[in-house]
């Protein structure tokens, strides 16, 4: 009798698709966004029985479906789920993965695989995904036996959500899912992160108070609402002038007085240089990278200027830049231990952080553009109107600087976008925001090019019940390539030139909220019409194509510079009035 009172109660048989859906739950994710494929049948007949506590969003392309996962993980510190089929699907959903990847974003990206019998034959559609997203993901695995399903996607959420996040990749063999097995569901298992060395932290502090002109540099991912409470104060009490990365910018409140701009594309002149001047970089979450160092000139890999380097994972430290001191440590444990240093009494830098806020408002002064619209003065309206926890995500290309130039975001707004430079990120991105929190403000900044990628997924917002405003910066061209076309070889436009529809027709035909904005004073009215319009809303801002960033036209960056001359036209070919009869063939 002793003996029947341990066994463990019975575990009734499920599929593997059952299994892993249930897996999902147990492990926390409440989101999937997926495209559907004949690979993973029985994984979605799984998440049919647990939708009551896991929401699937069903997309239109599976690089839309990828970042609205990465966007959701970005914004709340937790990782969604996507899926997506094999082979053109796995294809189409990588760049998300590479999103997610160089921005340190939680997320779980599920395959649908071939049978696992027919490996090697060069099956219909088969890819080896160890291989294909090596270098995409922190794991990437196969699931071959059912049995093994809890075990994989516990351990997949530990690797996502570690150290520095990541992506993780996880194929699923077909015949696998329609297994029916009788495994457990495994617990989360919360672990403690890492909590900076205090012998470094009081260094730290010593460091700060000898320099005489220190700058923070704030980045990285997954902060908390306590965490960055806790660097503000930080950063705030010790009166530290504080630039963000590339990307970054609502990382901190940039209406306070110690908030100086951004370092990244298109970043104030003005501070770069004053970047060099300092005699202490103390970078918090800030891998130090390609864009916030300006290709890795700005600061001496040597470490000539003092670097204090704050990460979650010890391997990306002093990656690039040698560091006076390196300090491994999870984000907001950093902050908070931080914050409750004795404040230093006398810092001898506020007139150099005041220097420094003095030149974030010049550049923030909207010139008098050329045009009838004015993007300076439209971004500093929109300022004004976004709601105080708005959400607003960016797209790749010159138009993003328009925002980072002259937006200042709250504390409680979010600004994201894709550090690694993709196209077609800021509409999926924003309805993903969107589906995470319903209630909030949410506005998509995108270019024309990359709307024309991935606008299709305003689809998804409508299926879904959410209402983006998307705003469409729309200049016909592709205007980053175009910029660095004109600095290479002036006048000689190629391939950069786009024809587009009427883009507010466009949501028009899904019945949402269309707008066409040709002049500066239009810009506030539509922006009203389309937040009361309760709809999904879409902008066209029709702007000056000459304007090709903030600072620079076409017409500067060709100044003094010779026109090429005229290529000479063809000469038409005049066909002959007799010309020779068919040959014949011999029978």
């Amino acid at each position: 009798m002793a003996l029947d009172r341990t066994r463990k109660p019975s575990i009734a048989p499920r599929h593997g698709g059952r299994v892993l859906a249930d897996a999902l739950v147990a492990q926390g994710i409440d989101h999937v966004f997926e495209v559907p494929g004949e690979s993973f049948l029985d994984a979605l007949d799984g998440l049919y029985d647990v939708h009551s506590r896991l929401k699937l969003v069903t997309c239109r392309f599976e690089a839309g479906a990828v970042n609205m996962a990465e966007a959701y993980g970005k914004l709340t510190g937790r990782p969604a789920a996507a899926f997506v089929t094999r082979g053109p699907g796995a294809c189409h959903g990588a760049i998300g993965v590479h999103v997610a990847f160089q921005d340190s974003t939680p997320m779980l990206l599920f395959v649908g695989q071939i049978p696992h019998e027919d490996t090697g034959r060069d099956a219909f559609q088969e890819v080896d995904y160890r291989q294909m997203f090596a270098p995409l993901a922190k794991w990437v695995t196969q699931i071959d036996h059912a049995k093994r399903i809890p075990e994989v996607v516990a351990h997949a959420v530990d690797v996502a959500t570690s150290g520095r996040p990541g992506p993780v990749v996880i194929a699923l063999s077909e015949e696998m899912q329609r297994h029916f097995v009788d495994v457990p569901d495994l617990p989360r298992a919360p672990t403690s992160v890492a909590f900076p060395d205090p012998a470094a932290l009081k260094q730290m502090r010593e460091m700060i108070v000898k320099a005489k002109k220190p700058i923070a540099l704030v980045g990285g991912s997954c902060w908390s609402p306590t965490g960055r409470q806790a660097l503000h104060e930080f950063l705030t009490r010790n009166r530290l002038p504080v630039a963000t990365g590339f990307r970054r910018q609502a990382h901190f409140d940039g209406t306070d007085e110690h908030f100086v701009g951004d370092l990244g594309v298109g970043s104030d002149p003005g501070l770069i240089d004053k970047v060099k001047e300092a005699d202490l970089i103390i970078a918090i979450g800030s891998r130090l990278g390609d864009a916030v160092t300006q290709g890795y000139t700005l600061l001496d890999m040597a470490g000539a200027t003092p670097i204090i380097q704050i990460l979650p994972d010890g391997a990306d430290i002093g990656r690039v830049f040698r560091p006076a001191l390196g300090i491994v440590s999870d984000l907001n444990a950093f902050a908070i231990a931080a914050a409750a240093l004795d404040p230093i009494a006398k810092p001898g830098w506020t007139a150099w952080t005041k220097d420094l806020r003095s030149l974030r408002e010049a550049q923030r002064a909207v010139p008098n553009y050329d045009g009838v619209l004015n993007l300076g003065t439209a971004m500093r309206e929109l300022e004004t109107m976004l709601a105080p926890d708005a959400i607003v995500t960016t797209d790749a290309g010159n138009f993003a600087g328009w925002a980072t130039r002259f937006l200042n975001f709250g504390e409680n707004q979010r600004y994201i976008g894709p550090t690694n430079g993709a196209m077609g990120y800021s509409v999926p991105a924003a309805i993903g925001a969107k589906i995470a929190f319903p209630d909030r403000m949410v506005v998509a900044m995108v270019g024309d090019g990359g709307f024309m990628m991935t606008g299709q997924e305003l689809a998804t917002a409508f299926h879904h019940g959410v209402a983006p405003i998307v705003l469409v910066f729309n200049n016909q061209m592709y205007g980053t390539i175009r910029m660095h076309q004109e600095r290479h070889h002036p006048y000689r436009v190629s391939g950069t030139a786009l024809t587009n529809p009427d883009f507010a027709k466009y949501i028009e035909a899904f019945g949402g909220h269309g707008e066409v904005v040709s002049e500066t004073a239009q810009f506030a009215p539509a922006f009203r019409r389309a937040v009361e319009s309760g709809k999904p809303a879409l902008i066209e801002l029709r702007v000056n194509p000459d304007q090709i960033t903030t600072r620079m036209t076409i017409a500067d960056m060709r100044a003094g510079k010779t026109p090429p001359k005229p290529a000479p036209k063809a000469k038409r070919a005049v066909a002959p009035k007799h010309p020779n009869p068919a040959r014949k063939t011999r029978g």
